[in-house]
C-alpha cells in the first residue's frame, strides 16, 4: 500500500475546496517544533537543511521587531508561537502570540496572561517572559512566569481553561526569585509542570480539560523545563528540582528515582538523556553530573557514574549529546561562556571555544547548530578532538528591533520546521529559509467565473519560478471523499500548462460536486 511520503524530498499540499466559498490550505509536509527543544525534548532536529552556507546561505523569509522577551519559538499548523511582554492600562503582562510562518504577521495575541515583573534583575530593558509555548493539535499550553498555567486555542489565542498555581488554593505554590522559566511539558494526555508547596510541588493535568491527573512531593522548583524520556526501558517524566534530579511514572507520579543535586541562586538547564544515562549541570558553582538509571526492580536505581563540582556548568542553555559526547554553551553570565565538547560518559572536558556568548545549541544534519548571545547562526562540526565551525551567518542584527539602540541578546535555542529556522532575540525575530534541495510546492486553486470549475495553480511556496525539470515528477491528485483514504485519490490526467513561472490545470470535474479535495505530490 501506498504511503504518504513525510520527507523533506517529497512535499504535499492539501487543498478543500467548496463551490463559490472559501478555500483552506494545509501542509501535511511539514515537521512541526511543537515543545521547547523540539518534538522529543532532546534539541534534535530530524530535518534535514542545508549545510553549504558559504555557497548558498540561508534566505531570509522575514523578519520582524518583537516586544521584550527571553522565551523561544514553537512552531505548528502553518503559526510561530511565543511569549512577550507588552503595557497595559495598569502596568505590563505577560502574552502569547502567534506570527504567521510564512510572512511574520501578527495573527493574534492572547488576552493578558499574568503581571510581567522581574525584580530580580539580571537581564535589563528588554528582560521578559522566560517559558516557550506547547503545542498539541489545535492547542497551546503556557506556563506563565508567575506560575499560571494555560490552554489556549491554537486558532485565536482563545483560552480554554487555566490553573492558578499561586493563588488556587488546591496549590498554593510560591514563586521563586527569577520567576519560572520552565515551559509545560507535553507527553501523551496530560501536561506536566513544576511548582512550589509542600506535597505539591510537581503537577500532571489532563490536556483536555484541565482537570487534575496528580500532585505530590515536595520539591522546590527551579527554572529548569521538565523532560520526558524512556530510560531503562521506562517512560518517565524528569523534573530538575531544587533537591536535584526527579524522575516520576507519567500517569501517577509516583517517583521512579532520585538524584540529589546541590543548588545556589538558580539552576535553568534541562537533564539530558542517553541510553540509561542521565546528565545534569547548574551553575552559580554547582558543576555536573551524571547518573545511570538500572531497571532492578521498582522503584528503579540510581548510581552516580561522574560528578564535576564546579565544572562544566551550564547556566540555562541545554546541551545536545550527539554519538556520546555533549555540545553545548558552559560557563555563567558576566564569567565569560564558552562552547565547549564535553564527554558524556566521564564529564572530562575535550575542548573549548571563546566567542558564542550565553547563546543555545540544537542538532540538525550532522551539524551543532549554535545560535550565539550576539545574532549568530553557527553550524558547528560534532568533532570531540577540535572545534570545526563549517558556516557562520549572521541572522538577528537588531535591525528590526523594538527597543532602539539595545545589543542583540539571544538568550533562548532556535526552532527548526518544514526547511526553516526560527530564531529571536530579547527584541527581533527571524526566520530563514535553509530547506536542502527544491523548495516546497504550494497548491493555489481559484474558481474560474462563469464554469463553476477550478482551475490549480502550483508553483514554489517561496514564489520563486518552477524548474521545469521538475514538472515531470509532479503529480496532482483530487478525491471527493477523504473517509476513503488513499484508495480515494484519484491522478488526474488533464492538460498541464506551465505559465509565468506556474503549473495550471483546469479540473472541469469540479464543476459537478459541490466539494473537492485536491493534493499535489513531487516524487523523490
Amino acid at each position: 500500500m501506498k504511503k504518504w511520503p513525510r520527507t523533506n524530498c517529497l512535499r504535499i499540499r492539501d487543498a478543500l475546496l467548496r463551490s463559490f466559498a472559501a478555500l483552506t490550505t494545509a501542509t501535511l509536509c511539514a515537521v512541526d517544533w511543537p515543545q521547547y527543544r523540539g518534538p522529543n525534548h532532546d534539541g534534535l532536529s530530524t530535518e534535514t537543511i542545508r549545510t553549504n552556507w558559504s555557497v548558498e546561505p540561508p534566505r531570509q523569509v522575514w523578519k520582524v521587531p518583537l516586544d521584550p522577551a527571553l522565551s523561544s519559538f514553537s512552531v505548528s499548523a502553518g503559526k510561530a508561537f511565543t511569549m512577550v511582554r507588552r503595557p497595559v492600562d495598569n502596568g505590563e503582562q505577560e502574552f502569547c502570540i502567534a506570527l504567521n510562518a510564512d510572512t511574520g504577521a501578527e495573527l493574534w495575541a492572547s488576552v493578558p496572561l499574568g503581571i510581567a515583573d522581574y525584580p530580580n534583575g539580571g537581564v535589563g530593558s528588554d528582560d521578559g517572559p522566560r517559558s516557550t509555548p506547547s503545542v498539541d493539535g489545535d492547542r497551546l499550553y503556557i506556563l506563565t512566569s508567575y506560575l499560571r498555567l494555560y490552554c489556549l486555542s491554537v486558532t485565536n489565542g482563545a483560552v480554554i481553561w487555566s490553573k492558578d498555581l499561586v493563588t488556587d488554593t488546591e496549590y498554593g505554590s510560591t514563586v521563586i526569585a527569577w520567576q519560572s522559566a520552565a515551559s509545560a511539558l507535553i507527553d501523551g494526555d496530560l501536561v506536566f509542570v513544576i511548582g512550589n508547596a509542600a506535597n505539591k510541588s510537581l503537577f500532571a493535568f489532563h490536556k483536555a480539560d484541565g482537570s487534575e491527573a496528580w500532585k505530590g512531593q515536595s520539591d522546590v522548583m527551579t527554572q529548569a523545563s521538565p523532560i520526558a524520556a524512556t530510560v531503562a526501558g521506562v517512560r518517565q517524566i524528569i523534573f530538575f528540582a531544587q533537591s536535584g534530579l526527579v524522575s516520576v511514572a507519567p500517569d501517577t507520579g509516583s517517583v521512579l528515582w532520585r538524584y540529589p543535586f546541590p543548588f545556589s541562586t538558580a539552576t535553568a538547564a534541562s537533564p539530558v538523556v542517553g541510553d540509561d544515562l542521565v546528565y545534569c549541570s547548574a551553575a552559580y558553582g554547582m558543576g555536573s553530573g551524571a547518573v545511570r538509571i538500572t531497571n532492578s526492580g521498582s522503584p528503579l536505581t540510581a548510581i552516580e557514574v561522574w560528578r564535576a563540582p564546579g565544572a562544566n556548568m551550564n547556566h540555562w542553555a541545554t546541551p545536545v549529546l550527539d554519538n556520546g559526547y555533549l555540545y553545548g554553551v558552559y560557563g555563567q553570565a558576566q564569567s565569560g561562556a564558552t562552547m565547549r565538547c564535553v564527554d558524556f560518559k566521564t564529564g572530562m572536558e575535550q575542548w573549548r571555544h571563546f566567542g558564542v556568548g550565553l547563546g543555545g545549541v540544537l542538532f540538525t544534519t550532522g551539524h551543532v547548530l549554535v545560535l550565539t548571545e550576539d545574532g549568530y547562526l553557527l553550524l558547528v562540526k560534532p568533532d570531540p578532538t577540535a572545534y570545526v565551525e563549517a558556516a557562520r551567518f549572521r541572522a538577528l542584527d537588531g535591525s528590526k528591533s523594538s527597543v532602539r539602540n539595545l545589543a542583540v541578546r539571544c538568550w533562548n535555542v532556535p526552532a527548526i520546521s518544514n526547511g526553516r529556522i526560527y530564531a529571536r532575540s530579547t527584541t527581533e525575530a527571524v526566520c530563514l529559509e535553509v530547506a536542502a534541495g527544491a523548495p516546497p510546492l504550494k497548491l493555489n486553486p481559484t474558481l474560474v467565473n462563469g464554469k463553476g470549475t477550478f482551475r490549480i495553480f502550483i508553483g514554489n511556496e517561496d514564489g520563486s519560478p518552477l524548474d521545469t525539470n521538475r514538472v515531470a515528477n509532479i503529480d496532482i491528485l483530487a478525491s471527493t471523499d477523504l473517509t476513503l483514504g488513499l484508495s480515494g485519490w484519484i491522478k488526474l490526467t488533464n492538460p498541464i500548462l506551465v505559465t509565468n513561472g506556474r503549473l495550471q490545470l483546469d479540473d472541469p470535474q469540479s464543476s459537478n460536486t459541490t466539494r473537492r479535495f485536491f493534493r499535489v505530490e513531487e516524487r523523490p
